[in-house]
């Protein structure tokens, strides 16, 4: 019997290989040691890998391919379903063989390294906003406990701090600990725009962000987060593209009787959060305009009907659509004016 393909269970230290012949019949079992991993393989004939997509499995596949193989990653939701009674590395790797040898499993590409630097970058910025919105919250949390309250969002920080240091009902030392609070958060200012200088830049120099970025309500970010994250090849359509997201309405139909629920929440959480966001923009300028800023007549009518929340959903599935579209066919948007994305 003659090894076709190997299936990776990988892990810090040790990785796993369940290797299988053309029929799927099992050829041999091994562990190797990290150091030996891409010794073996360079050893090997040109075979098919498969890969579970974690933590360093790009960078594995690409050392792979560079070895003349056939690199396949493969999500770890599609392989649980084939781990038999009891789970260790060995039953692990036999599961991702079997998952990998259905005629219809779906495959994630391997990313290059350049791909997953700008991924990298958008990263960094969005937990570096996450911990502003952590120390904005903290810091008007502690403030309404001696009751100073100021509207939402980033750019009532200054003035919330401006009324802490005027207070004389706040005891010196609350107002030194808010006064140490805002200067963590304007030096997380000051990075987050250090790296949307960055980002700006890296979307300049991509044609396909370049391209997304003429679809109202997708902004710079958004535009980049998809140009640097999506295959449009991957999907046979748009609708395909929009269920991958998790835009798309859960089924739970039985019997004949078709049942449509909310949205799956399915795919990447970041690319469903940024469309929506852009959604939420549109709607905001077609409702102050009344649709005088080239809002279709399909989104007016939909908000005639349907709460705002919902209309932003179902515009979100809608620009997925129109994403995958234009990446596949790499045309410009054919549309209205294009309004001042959030």
């Amino acid at each position: 019997m003659q090894t076709t393909h190997i299936a990776v269970d990988t892990s810090k230290n040790v990785f796993t290989l369940h290797a299988t012949d053309a029929a799927g019949r099992c050829t041999g079992r091994l562990e190797l040691k990290r150091a030996r991993f891409l010794a073996y393989f360079a050893k090997q004939s040109p075979l098919t890998v498969t890969l579970e997509a974690c933590g360093g499995s790009h960078h594995w596949g690409r050392e792979l391919a560079r070895l003349g193989h056939n690199v396949r990653l493969i999500a770890s939701q599609h392989v649980k379903p084939f781990v038999k009674r009891g789970k260790n590395d060995r039953v692990d790797a036999e599961a991702i063989s079997e998952a990998a040898s259905r005629p219809s499993m779906r495959f994630i590409p391997v990313k290059s390294a350049q791909t997953q630097a700008d991924a990298m970058a958008q990263s960094i910025r969005q937990q570096l906003v996450c911990q502003r919105t952590a120390l904005v919250n903290a810091l008007r949390g502690h403030a309404a406990e001696f009751g100073l309250v100021v509207g939402l969002g980033t750019h009532k920080v200054a003035a919330l701090l401006a009324a802490i240091a005027e207070t004389v009902e706040m005891p010196q030392l609350a107002r030194e600990l808010c006064a140490e609070l805002g200067a963590d958060i304007e030096a997380l200012d000051a990075r987050i725009a250090s790296f949307d200088r960055r980002l700006a830049a890296l979307h300049k120099e991509n044609p396909v962000s370049q391209l997304l970025v003429t679809i109202p309500g997708i902004g710079p970010v958004a535009a980049l987060a998809m140009a640097t994250s999506v295959d449009p090849a991957r999907f046979t359509s748009g609708r395909a593209f929009a269920a991958f997201l998790g835009l798309t309405p859960k089924d739970h139909s039985s019997g004949g009787k078709r049942r449509l629920g909310g949205i799956s929440r399915a795919g990447d959480e970041r690319l469903r959060e940024l469309l929506v966001l852009g959604a939420t923009s549109v709607l905001s300028h077609a409702v102050r305009s009344k649709g005088a800023l080239g809002a279709s007549r399909w989104l007016m009518h939909l908000l005639e009907r349907k709460p705002r929340k919902l209309a932003a959903v179902a515009l979100a599935n809608k620009m997925a659509r129109i994403v995958w579209a234009m990446m596949s066919s790499g045309e410009f948007y054919r549309g209205a004016a294009r309004p001042t994305p959030v």
